[in-house]
């Protein structure tokens, strides 16, 4: 999709746009969001009814999804949660579809730990992002998750998996839901799409066991409940940036005087931009690209162009972006800065609880010997 058209789409589906054109397209686009949200009802009632099977991997299952199309930190979260869980001694292995990479499809183990297997380009820039910043996690890939975690189980044993983008994939059993949600705007205009930002229709809500409304402000008054489900708010900081080869931080007072050019290859740049400012770069000109773009030839053309006619002299974009950008060479290679996102949980007791009753799983439900 054009950016200029995917950035129009993306304000008239979270419902920041109310002309009477915009109003007049929402009530075009209602018929099929209307008979896309029965569809995803009646695939729903499909796998409560068990006429549609979920098929169960010998090892817990943590998903963190979304309810919405992008933008709610799914790579960050999972990256926090897996450190959360490998620091407690467990054996950690995602399971992602692997989306925009050329194995898309296939089951590939990317990491078993200590080793990347695969390019970005190959398995997707979510899962080489997660393989190469989070120490001892394992990544497997495949659109049929449940042959990618025997996969896992058989060449990695992993003693929990955490399932990326998984709100929607019925088809495999989790022990634990959690759904992220932007706090600024959960729902969109709560339309599902081709009209609004929803997947799903708001029913499904009720299949979480945790709700983690992102990128809250500091002091963020939290959300009315939906029943009884446990939910906290969090925020993604960027803490400091990092050159592509070179794993020392640069620390943003370094970049007191300097000019920046922004990248970002993601569902909402603009949150990306709003959070480099406000980190204190100066920020002169900013360009961004539909999510998970490829960055060719012509795409590498283009940004070198810009940074020449605008005279920046650092470009900064997302780790993820990063990732398909390590091959870049010439002298804007030694100019891309990238920045490194945190997590930050208020009551982070409430996903503590959540993991608790999976790390009791694996020892009552899964027999497993591992650590408490």
């Amino acid at each position: 999709m054009n950016p200029s058209y995917h950035a129009y789409w993306r304000e008239l589906a979270s419902g920041t746009r109310q002309t009477p054109a915009d109003k007049l397209l929402l009530l075009l686009l209602a018929p099929f969001a209307w008979l896309y949200a029965a569809l995803l009802v009646l695939r729903s009632q499909l796998y409560r009814s068990g006429l549609l099977k979920t098929l169960r991997l010998p090892r817990p299952v943590i998903s963190i999804g979304n309810i919405t199309v992008g933008g709610t930190g799914k790579t960050p979260t999972t990256a926090f949660v897996a450190h959360q869980l490998i620091s407690r001694g467990f054996r950690v292995a995602v399971i992602s579809r692997g989306y925009g990479g050329t194995l898309e499809g296939q089951c590939c183990v990317v990491s078993d730990g200590i080793s990347i297997m695969v390019r970005a380009t190959e398995c997707g820039d979510e899962p080489y992002l997660l393989a190469s910043t989070v120490p001892g996690l394992m990544v497997v890939i495949g659109s049929d998750r449940y042959a990618a975690g025997m996969l896992a189980v058989e060449q990695l044993s992993p003693d929990i998996f955490l399932l990326d983008d998984g709100f929607q994939h019925l088809r495999l059993h989790r022990d634990l839901n959690i759904l992220l949600l932007d706090y600024t705007h959960p729902y969109g205009n709560r339309m599902t799409l081709p009209a609004g930002l929803l997947r799903e229709p708001l029913s499904a809500l009720h299949r979480a066991d945790l709700m983690m409304y992102t990128r809250a402000p500091r002091g963020a008054a939290m959300p009315e409940p939906v029943g009884t489900i446990p939910c906290c708010t969090a925020r993604h900081t960027i803490v400091y940036l990092l050159p592509l080869d070179d794993h020392q931080p640069v620390p943003f007072s370094h970049c007191h005087g300097c000019t920046f050019l922004a990248l970002a290859g993601i569902a909402d740049p603009h949150s990306f931009f709003t959070g480099l400012r406000t980190a204190g770069l100066d920020l002169i000109h900013t360009i961004s690209y539909p999510d998970h773009a490829d960055y060719t030839g012509e795409r590498r053309k283009e940004i070198a162009d810009a940074m020449e006619s605008c005279g920046a002299d650092f470009l900064v974009t997302t780790e993820k972006d990063g990732v398909k950008l390590k091959d870049i060479t010439g002298e804007l290679r030694d100019r891309i800065l990238c920045a490194r996102l945190e997590l930050t949980i208020d009551h982070p007791e409430v996903l503590q609880e959540g993991l608790r009753g999976v790390i009791t799983a694996i020892h009552h439900d899964y027999g497993g010997d591992h650590p408490a």
